[in-house]
């Protein structure tokens, strides 16, 4: 059940991925969803409810040619705001100038947020056993205009996921000025996303 208008996020919904024309995506959000049903386990059938979250992105365009990948978050705050943001990644661990996301507030409304409205910190690491890739597990991340101050950390560590693309994709808690939990997608640590988007 959806419980906010649908964000679009970029330029009415054009989610820029470098300075160049044509890198770039068409990218919506549906940040607040009322969830329940049923999950089905070899132990069992377990009514679940809670706070869903519905992104939908696509496009035929690549990387500017100095991103590696990403670091993506979804945040869902329990002050009743949301976060996304994408830290587009270049190969010297800066980040693409046009690294961005948007705010979402409790009546719907949004704030778009450039990379230098965002500071984050990596502040721990967990490596794979499978793929040898370094990844960040825990985060500062700050809004300061918003009075926003996070620490971000991973569930479960072994998120990594090993199919045509090796990268990390997981669930994260929220401490600090606000508590909540979000979802994380990490890549190009394992190999350049260059020619994959």
């Amino acid at each position: 059940e959806q419980a906010k208008p649908v964000v679009l996020h970029g330029e009415q919904g054009l989610s820029r991925k470098s300075s160049t024309p044509g890198n770039a995506s068409y990218y919506y959000s549906m940040t607040n969803l009322k969830a329940n049903g049923a999950i089905t386990t070899p132990r069992g059938t377990f009514s679940v409810t809670g706070a869903a979250w519905k992104d939908h992105e696509w496009s035929t365009s690549s990387l500017g040619e100095d991103v590696v990948g990403w670091d993506w978050f979804s945040l869902q705050l329990a002050d009743g705001r949301e976060i996304m943001y994408a830290f587009l990644r270049k190969k010297d661990n800066n980040f693409e100038e046009v690294s961005g996301g948007t705010l979402v507030y409790p009546d719907g409304a949004v704030r778009p947020l450039s990379l230098a409205d965002v500071e984050i910190t990596a502040l721990e690491t967990w490596t794979s056993p499978h793929s040898g890739a370094i990844y960040p597990a825990g985060w500062r991340f700050t809004i300061p205009a918003e009075g926003i101050d996070l620490y971000i950390k991973s569930l479960r560590p072994h998120q990594e996921l090993r199919v045509s693309t090796i990268y990390w994709e997981g669930a994260v808690e929220i401490e600090g000025t606000q508590s909540g939990y979000g979802y994380v997608e990490l890549t190009g640590y394992a190999g350049s996303m260059q020619g994959r988007m």
